[in-house]
């Protein structure tokens, strides 16, 4: 025993956990393997149930507010866009949840296309650094997608249609005469545009500035939506978007 060391520090380095040790056998890795594959196939399906979760919360809206803004003429056009209010907060909600999904989800396709396609399929060689971006991931973790690409997404394969809905009844709001208080009795009738303009109006925001502004956000979501890089493939024609 040493000199500078007495029983009682030997005791605590006795009673010090020690680190797990690494496989040492290729059954221990493969062991290995399973269970970390398990754990993140486990973290991509939550995170992807989450952002499903965000996606039925904005066809929820969508439909309430549909119906609350159609059902009588007395209802105000705002109530549209409110909606279009409440989906553009869900739709960015959804895009952070979807950064999460990205890094797990790459993970695991990493995992499946070099290891288990390997397993099941071999066409030569393992390559001795296919799990380096796993690797780096872990040491590191990172975001690989941007929040506006992961918005751009999320608004291209589901919000786009939303938006568009809110849109064509926002539309029918403003321009159909029996969709308005002061309508008549007579037959529905497609209003000139300066109604159309007059109807439009937000409180003490002039009607003109408010198309102005609805015209522009979906000018954004138009671009937003055809900006998405579709020669990625996750995302091309044809391929499963795991």
């Amino acid at each position: 025993m040493p000199a500078d060391m007495s029983p009682s520090s030997l005791s605590l380095e006795a009673r010090r956990p020690a680190s797990p040790p690494l496989p040492g056998t290729p059954v221990e890795t493969i062991n290995t393997m399973v269970h970390y594959y398990r754990g993140e196939l486990g973290r991509m399906a939550g995170w992807r149930d989450r952002i499903d979760r965000t996606t039925n919360w904005a066809i929820t809206v969508v439909a309430a507010l549909l119906s609350v803004s159609l059902s009588t003429p007395t209802s105000h056009h705002g109530v549209l866009l409110f909606a279009m209010l409440l989906v553009t907060l869900l739709l960015l909600i959804e895009a952070r949840r979807y950064r999460f999904f990205d890094v797990y989800r790459a993970r695991v396709r990493q995992l499946e296309r070099f290891y288990f396609a390997e397993i099941l399929n071999p066409r030569g060689q393992l390559a001795l650094d296919w799990a380096a971006p796993i690797a780096k991931s872990l040491r590191k973790p990172d975001f690989l997608i941007s929040y506006r690409d992961a918005a751009c997404r999320r608004l291209r394969r589901n919000y786009c249609w939303m938006y568009l809905i809110l849109l064509l009844a926002w539309a029918l709001k403003i321009s159909s005469s029996t969709m308005q208080i002061q309508a008549g009795q007579g037959k529905d009738i497609a209003l000139a545009f300066e109604h159309v303009v007059a109807n439009a109006a937000l409180g003490p925001v002039p009607g003109s500035v408010v198309l102005v502004c609805v015209t522009l956000f979906y000018a954004a979501i138009a671009y937003g939506s055809l900006r998405v890089n579709m020669t990625d493939s996750e995302l091309a024609y044809g391929e499963v978007h795991v």
